[in-house]
């Protein structure tokens, strides 16, 4: 069929050097059939939506999980999570398949890069053994390790047996006052009670804390320590102590045993013991109020005691090295030199090469920027899926399956060759790579591409092209067209209407940083992954700008949550349904009223298999739909509530905008969504199923509804098709012409192509970075040529 190019195995290949599918029905996938060669690099394509991941980690990828699980014994199987077989008619010639994807690193306050990846384990063992003073074993270098002393009668049975009186030492590097966190936390009482009222009458403002709610206020009104009907300003000097510090203690509430603690340890404990940043929206609002974040004084933010910071090989502590950028670091640790623990610092590269292949590909990578003290919550989906995919160049492991999702992202032109070279390396060493990706570069050097579509959601799940690159190109798809695409640099920019002024600025690696961003215009701040775009925009902000900033952080929420629930969709929906057959809207939320009483409306049962993954199957009553039987008879325009959620917005939107079916409400919010792109989403698509990038497009279509006048966007561009890229850049331009101030941190060359003014940092990255090269006109960067972003932005507007 036209446009369609090599759908055969690759020159040479015999059946034997195939991945054979066929029949793949995988979400919107229409039973396609594809045959990928071994040990090639296979680039998959296609608009957002298309079926790309579909193909390669839900059906490919899935499949050789569950194979490779059921080699495993019975007993070993019985502890993890069962997988079922993709719907496929054929699968074949898989390998062992490595996933690679842009999951993020955990958030967890005490998670660092070198927790994360055990290269702090190794500079421990190092420090114990070289430190002077020596101080103790290598818990004595850890921040999550308290010191702890005791004593004890222990009876030993021997013979008679006698018992003797024992005492105990156990050397920890915590810091004891900050906990080993390296912040300190000053409460703004005020923010969390009204002093002239009672518990009874709501004297607590804290989210969540509810007079009705037994493990909250509750608690505080029935343990009998305060009276509840006193004004907290009335209350005498013991009673304020009970309410804000006592100690933890048994009560018995209405025949229930509760624990009554104070205010304060009860809020550290729920709220501020989390990384701020994996706080819901309105948790961490209250705690930007109320709390006050400072380095601790006692170690100075490094969360490690005095006795663990006096330890030091040469004039270099523990924490001084893990607050080095890795490629200090690795010069370091090459230049020691002490005979007696040759193989321990032999086993410390190794660890340290465990974290990236080695220390040299950290720096290729373009992450040589990281420090081991670096939190891993703060850690980009790129920035991740990197440190995961130079661990496995050093593995022996061959003929492996390896999977990447999108590996570009959150790269510089300048850095994407070093990514192709590590992709390309992998595949020397006779691995299958099956990338899912849509920068130009990388398409170009795959062996051969597979180009899905031709559209989005029920639009797509079909193969467009499979070939080689030169064929794609003349091939006619969507993908084809765009390929070559280049957008030129705007004859007319807009001018200024104002500047906000960002002045001295010192964050991370910034070296006293000050520019003026330009208001009433298309502002992109590019530069090379690490030179301080993140820390001038998002952490140098003037307060009180009234700048919103809509980021590609995960959005927080339960199992349950979805696009409808999570827009607000699904109100006018419960309601218009409601009204179509005269019921209550109760009845058609999943979370209410309607609910599967099987599965308690999530459509699924989750099995807590203890310490391993939870095992999800399909609930058998209401066949993943979440609604009773009898919901599902009532209709609106010929369509029960679960066919309408499995609608995609773009489906919605017409559903929704005439007939009986006509809800102005709900044409409203589908409309956002669908002018930031994201007409393909199905309304009641799990919130955890999406992208960075789609994650960011979907706030910032509800910040769309409000009267923000100056937007933030981190890499929008994340997951979209070059075509998709075009949409983006219409939708920057009318918020533009409306009046916002849109600022945009980008390495896209299109977006910088397109935009009224460019700032750029570097020159390069971490303590090579941090120092604005460029502010002004596109048109003048590509002139002077003068930095690395210049460079690349003539070659592409050429």
């Amino acid at each position: 069929m036209p446009g369609v190019g090599y759908l055969g195995p690759m020159p040479g290949a015999d059946s034997h050097d195939l991945i054979r599918v066929q029949g793949a029905r995988v979400n919107n996938l229409k039973d396609i059939s594809v045959e990928l060669p071994k040990r090639r690099l296979t680039v998959f394509t296609g608009v957002s939506g298309s079926g790309k991941s579909s193909l390669v980690f839900a059906t490919i990828a899935a499949e050789s999980q569950r194979l490779i699980n059921e080699t495993y014994s019975t007993f070993v199987q019985g502890f993890m999570p069962t997988l079922s077989r993709p719907e496929v008619d054929v699968l074949e010639g898989l390998t062992t398949a490595i996933i690679v994807d842009q999951e993020r690193m955990g958030a967890h306050a005490r998670s660092t890069v070198g927790t994360a990846t055990d290269a702090n384990a190794m500079l421990r063992i190092l420090f114990s053994r070289l430190g002077q003073p020596h101080i103790g074993s290598p818990n004595a270098f850890s921040f999550n390790v308290p010191s702890v002393r005791g004593s004890a009668a222990a009876t030993v049975e021997r013979g008679a047996g006698k018992t003797v009186r024992q005492t105990f030492t156990l050397t920890g590097g915590m810091c004891p006052r900050c906990e080993g966190r390296g912040s300190v936390s000053d409460i703004d009482l005020s923010e969390l009670y009204d002093d002239a009222k009672s518990l009874v009458e709501g004297a607590i403002t804290i989210p969540g804390y509810k007079t009705d709610s037994w493990w909250t206020t509750g608690v505080f009104i029935e343990s009998g320590f305060l009276d509840p009907k006193k004004p907290i300003r009335k209350y005498t000097k013991k009673e304020l102590h009970d309410f804000l510090y006592k100690e933890p203690v048994k009560v018995k509430i209405n025949g229930v045993n509760l624990t009554y603690e104070g205010l304060i340890p009860k809020l550290q404990k729920s709220f501020l013991s989390k990384d701020p940043d994996a706080l819901q929206p309105h948790i961490r609002a209250f705690v930007d109020r109320a709390v006050t974040f400072t380095a601790c004084p006692d170690c100075g933010g490094t969360r490690l005691s005095e006795a663990a910071r006096s330890s030091r090989i040469g004039r270099m502590n523990i924490a001084d090295a893990c607050a080095m950028q890795i490629s200090d670091l690795a010069e370091w640790v090459r230049g020691l030199d002490e005979p007696s623990v040759a193989p321990l610092l032999a086993t410390l590269q190794q660890a340290l090469d465990s974290f990236a292949q080695t220390l040299d590909s950290f720096v290729e990578i373009g992450l040589g920027y990281l420090s081991l003290d670096r939190p891993s919550g703060t850690l980009s989906g790129g920035e991740a899926q990197r440190v995961k995919m130079i661990r496995h160049l050093g593995s022996s492991l061959t003929d492996v399956t390896y999977v990447f999702d999108e590996p570009t992202t959150g790269l510089h032109p300048h850095d994407i060759q070093r990514m192709n070279d590590l992709l390309l390396q992998l595949r020397d060493k006779g691995n299958t790579v099956l990338v899912i990706e849509h920068e130009p570069q990388v398409i170009a050097i795959a062996d051969q591409v597979v180009d899905l579509g031709p559209g989005a959601g029920s639009d797509g799940g079909t193969v467009c092209f499979q070939g080689t690159v030169d064929g794609l190109r003349a091939s006619g798809t969507l993908t084809g067209r765009h390929l070559g695409y280049r957008a030129g640099l705007k004859p007319n920019t807009r001018k200024p209407a104002g500047t906000l002024e960002i002045r001295h600025a010192t964050q991370h690696n910034l070296r006293d940083v000050s520019v003026d961003i330009p208001l009433g215009v298309l502002c992109v701040v590019t530069g090379v992954a690490g030179s301080g775009k993140s820390s001038l925009i998002h952490g140098s902000m003037p307060k009180g700008a009234g700048v919103a900033s809509i980021d590609q952080t995960p959005i927080h929420g339960s199992r349950r949550s979805n696009p409808a629930t999570y827009t607000g969709l699904l109100d006018p929906i419960r309601s218009a349904f409601a009204k179509a057959n005269g019921v209550k809207p109760a009845l058609f939320s999943a979370n209410s009223e309607g609910a599967c009483p099987n599965c308690n409306g999530n459509g699924l049962i989750y099995t807590d298999l203890g310490i391993m993954a939870e095992v999800a199957t399909v609930c058998e009553e209401c066949e993943g739909k979440r609604f009773q039987a009898r919901v599902l008879e009532y209709k609106l325009a010929g369509r029960d509530i679960s066919e309408v959620l499995a609608m995609s917005v773009s489906e919605a939107l017409d559903f929704f905008s005439s007939g009986q079916a006509k809800t102005p409400a709900a044409s409203m919010v589908l409309n956002r969504m669908a002018d930031v792109g994201l007409g393909y989403l199905r309304l009641g698509q799990p919130l955890t199923t999406l992208s960075g990038g789609e994650r960011q497009r979907l706030k910032l279509a509800i910040q769309m509804a409000t009267d923000g006048d100056a937007y933030v966007l981190d890499e929008p561009t994340t997951g979209l098709h070059l075509a998709d890229v075009e949409q983006l850049l219409q939708l920057l331009d009318r918020l533009v012409d409306a009046g916002k101030s849109v600022i945009v941190i980008e390495h896209h060359l299109a977006v910088m192509a397109h935009a009224d003014w460019i700032i750029d940092l570097g020159p390069g990255a971490g303590h090579d970075g941090g120092r604005v090269v460029f502010a002004g006109l596109p048109a003048d960067l590509v002139a002077a040529r003068s930095t690395l972003t210049g460079q690349h932005l003539a070659e592409y507007v050429r």
